[in-house]
């Protein structure tokens, strides 16, 4: 058994560890993955030559680097059970906020909060991916991420078009209340998912893009709040258009990557 170690620049969360995944699943030869995001680096445990394997990843255009090959055991699997409990949790936690962003984002006019809930459902979509397509063919995961992706694209779209609107019209000042109290909730949902994830103490990849993506998520979380302080004290519309349209150009690029998983 051979060890290739790749440091691959552009590999900063859960999209890419996907797209490696099914780029690189369909080798025989690879017989097991293992990912540090954070590091970007990438172990592929493989027999034979690791020209195929190379090449494979340099199609996606990652900003890939071979840093060695030497001999290595396959090293032992963590248990899944635990870790597959805690993201449906983590899972539960986001869309749960996305239909909670959703509602009083429309009922109190902060495009901050729909941008929010969009960003949730984002994350949400990329859990499910992780989660429903194990064990799936390869054909199956591409055609899950290509409809996630066109659907999550077209609501970032439908989003930048009402801020434009709004940015161009007569429009209400939103109820700063609503955005400062639910995004607080928002706030607590996602400190609670990062403690759930950092809990598991796992360093398989997609654990630790999770905790990444919801440290992500805190912080968007933080820019609402701020957008509602600001709306109060200026008594104006234009914080929560600016967070609103800076969250979803966010989501607009996790469609995009989301939808190379596709290609």
């Amino acid at each position: 058994m051979n060890k290739s170690t790749f440091k691959i620049t552009n590999m900063d969360c859960p999209s890419e560890e996907q797209m490696i995944r099914m780029k690189l699943e369909p080798l025989s030869q690879v017989k097991h993955l293992e990912f540090d995001i954070p590091a970007r680096k990438l172990e592929v445990f493989h027999q034979d030559e690791v020209l195929p394997i190379q090449n494979a990843i340099s199609e996606l255009n990652l900003n890939d680097q071979l840093q060695g090959t030497s001999e290595a055991e396959m090293p032992i699997a963590e248990d899944e059970t635990k870790q597959k409990k805690i993201l449906w949790w983590v899972l539960g936690i986001n869309f749960g906020f996305f239909v909670a962003e959703m509602t009083t984002g429309w009922i109190s006019s902060s495009m901050g909060l729909i941008a929010d809930s969009l960003d949730m459902l984002a994350d949400s979509i990329v859990y499910s991916l992780s989660l429903f397509a194990v064990g799936a063919a390869i054909s199956r995961k591409k055609k899950v991420a290509k409809i996630s992706g066109y659907f999550q694209m077209g609501l970032a779209l439908l989003g930048f078009s009402e801020v434009l609107r709004r940015f161009f019209t007569q429009s209400e000042t939103p109820l700063f209340q609503w955005m400062i109290i639910v995004s607080l909730l928002a706030l607590t949902g996602n400190l609670v998912s990062l403690w759930l994830i950092n809990k598991a103490k796992s360093k398989e990849a997609h654990m630790q893009a999770s905790a990444i993506f919801t440290s992500n998520d805190i912080i968007v979380n933080g820019g609402v709040i701020l957008a509602g302080v600001l709306v109060y004290f200026l008594e104006s519309k234009w914080p929560d258009l600016a967070i609103g349209g800076i969250v979803f150009a966010f989501v607009m690029r996790g469609a995009i990557r989301i939808l190379k998983l596709a290609k």
